[in-house]
This record gives C-alpha cells, sequence and structure tokens, in this order.
C-alpha cells in the first residue's frame, strides 16, 4: 500500500511535467528543439539499412523470379513463401527511405506512407511465418491426415486475408492523431501518442506474444515427435535424414526468435514512455534501443530466402536458378 503511494505520486508527478512543459511551449507559440538524439546511429543505420537493402532486394527479387518461372512444385508451403518474397521485395524498397531521411526531414506524407508499407510487410512476414509453422506442424504430428491448410486454394486465401487484415489494421493507425511534440517534424523518429494509439500499439505487441507462444509449443511437440522417430533409426543414412528434417523444421523459428523477438520486448516499455506512463529520462535510452532492433527486424527480408532454400526441394531449386537467362555480350572484334 505504502509503495504504491509513492510510486502513483511520482508517475503523476512525471507526466505532468512532460505535459506542462510541452503545454508552455505550444501556448507561447515556441518551437522547442527535439532533445531525443540518434547519437552513434546517425551513421550506424543508414550504413545497415543499405546492406539490408541490396542483399533483400536481390536474394527476394531471384526468389520470385524461382516461383513464377521456375520449376517449383506449387504447394501450400511456396504459395506463402511467394507472399513473403513480395512483403521483403516492399520491405527492402522501403529502406532506401529510412536511409535518405535518417539525417534529413522528408514530407510528411512521404514519411506515413513509407512507415505503413514498412510495419505492413513487417507483420505480413509475422502473419506468413506462423501459417507456416502451423502448416509445417500438421504435416510432422498428423503426416497420415490430409488437412484443408495444405490446399493451394487455402493458403492462397489465407494470404490474401493476411495482406487485408495488416492493410486495415495499420490504416486505423495511420488515422489516429498522436501528440504534439518537439520532434514531430523529423521523419522516422520518436514521437508521443494518444491513448487510442498506444492501446492499439499494446494490441500488436500482445499479439505477436501470442503467436510466439504458440511457435514454442508447436516446435516444442515437434521436437519431441522428431526425437522419438530419430531414436527408433539406428542407420547412419537415416540419422542424416533426420538433422535435415531438423534444421529444415526449425529455421523458420529461429529467424522468427532472431528478427522479431527483440523488437516487441523493447516495444512494452518505449509505447509506455510513447503514452507518458514512464519518465521522460528513459525516453533517449528507449529511443536508442528501439532503432536498433528495428534494424534488426529488417534482417528478416535477407534470411527469408534461406528458408526458401530450406523448404523448397534442393534439386528443383537448383534447376530454376539453372533456367535463369545470362546474356553474354558477343565479341565484334
Amino acid at each position: 500500500m505504502e509503495s504504491s503511494q509513492l510510486f502513483l505520486p511520482f508517475s503523476l508527478h512525471s507526466n505532468m511535467n512532460i505535459s506542462s512543459s510541452f503545454g508552455e511551449n505550444l501556448h507561447n507559440g515556441s518551437n522547442p528543439s527535439c532533445r531525443i538524439q540518434d547519437g552513434f546511429l546517425m551513421e550506424t543505420l543508414p550504413a545497415m539499412y543499405s546492406i539490408i537493402a541490396v542483399i533483400g532486394f536481390v536474394s527476394n527479387l531471384l526468389a520470385l523470379w524461382v516461383f513464377t518461372f521456375g520449376t517449383l512444385k506449387t504447394n501450400s508451403i511456396t504459395v506463402y513463401m511467394k507472399h513473403l518474397a513480395i512483403a521483403d521485395l516492399l520491405l527492402s524498397l522501403c529502406l532506401p527511405f529510412r536511409v535518405a531521411y535518417q539525417k534529413h526531414s522528408g514530407p510528411p506524407a512521404l514519411c506515413k506512407m513509407v512507415g505503413m508499407i514498412f510495419y505492413i510487410t513487417m507483420y505480413v512476414s509475422i502473419l506468413l511465418l506462423s501459417l507456416i509453422s502451423l502448416d509445417r506442424y500438421f504435416k510432422i504430428i498428423k503426416p497420415l491426415q490430409h488437412f484443408r491448410i495444405h490446399t493451394t486454394s487455402f493458403s492462397l486465401a489465407m494470404s490474401m486475408v493476411v495482406w487485408a487484415i495488416c492493410f486495415i489494421t495499420m490504416l486505423c493507425f495511420l488515422l489516429d492523431t498522436n501528440k504534439s511534440g518537439p520532434c514531430d517534424q523529423k521523419c522516422f523518429h520518436f514521437k508521443y501518442r494518444s491513448t487510442s494509439g498506444g492501446i492499439l500499439n499494446m494490441l500488436a505487441v500482445t499479439f505477436f506474444f501470442f503467436l510466439l507462444f504458440f511457435f514454442l509449443y508447436s516446435y516444442g511437440k515437434i521436437s519431441l515427435r522428431l526425437r522419438a522417430v530419430s531414436l527408433k533409426k539406428t542407420q547412419q543414412h537415416s540419422k542424416r535424414m533426420s538433422t535435415r528434417i531438423v534444421i529444415k523444421t526449425f529455421v523458420v523459428l529461429v529467424v522468427f526468435i532472431v528478427c522479431f523477438v527483440p523488437y516487441h520486448v523493447v516495444r512494452i516499455p518505449y509505447i509506455l514512455a510513447q503514452m507518458m506512463i514512464i519518465s521522460e529520462q528513459n525516453i533517449q535510452v528507449l529511443h536508442l534501443a528501439n532503432e536498433l532492433v528495428l534494424c534488426i527486424s529488417t534482417l528478416n527480408c535477407c534470411f527469408d530466402p534461406v528458408i526458401f532454400f530450406f523448404l523448397s526441394s534442393k534439386v528443383a531449386m537448383i534447376k530454376s536458378l539453372m533456367k535463369i537467362p545470362i546474356y553474354v555480350k558477343r565479341n565484334t572484334s
């Protein structure tokens, strides 16, 4: 009881100080400078985003070519991976704008559009990886049964639903008005959020952790299943096959955890800071942490082609790559 009484006045006092300081500035018509700086990330992020953009664009463009014109057999997994490649390709096209506007402010409308596409592609990737994992779960846990999720028509319909849900949800974020602050003139930067905007962001984070729980549960069941199967196999060839199946299965989980978990962990205190629930003294550190883990999340567009390779038939993938036309300039001399 005493601790709550001590904490509540401190929280209210800090929030009142933040609100009153911005209120005085707005009342006096002044334009306070943004005190939240990028620090060492000012030079680091553009270089990292540039590398990720080039690798992501080339690898996913190649993957799309393979899925469209290659010899891969069309199934539920390849449908999901094709849409995943499209999302990654769009994400890689957004990164040059983050490079350009890291040091300079851009047009507000363009900033909002790029930010909207950026987060749409992120959550499309998250949901598609979840569907791929669900598909793998049923194929490994109940291999003798055929589920509707394994049909190409169902996977195509679910991919369209994923795009629609992410687009509509992001429109809700776009229509929500943020609280005014001194960093509003910067394109991709810390901004204060209204209560409704903060709640929407928290719901997105909660939904992500629900998917993470599903990942951990399903892959826990898959690992037990694969272990039981491997114990019955004594031949060396069978053991090598089991190892390949494990790598082929768990590569999705590794990419999901490495790319998206750090961002959503940092996102919780970051949103609380945007809603002015956390003290203003923590905003600088949270901004740097958020920008760093956001950059890590974009590595997804480089890692997804690795998933394409492992989940597709290696022979068909190699044949498809060999079919890519290479034009050699003839020597006319």
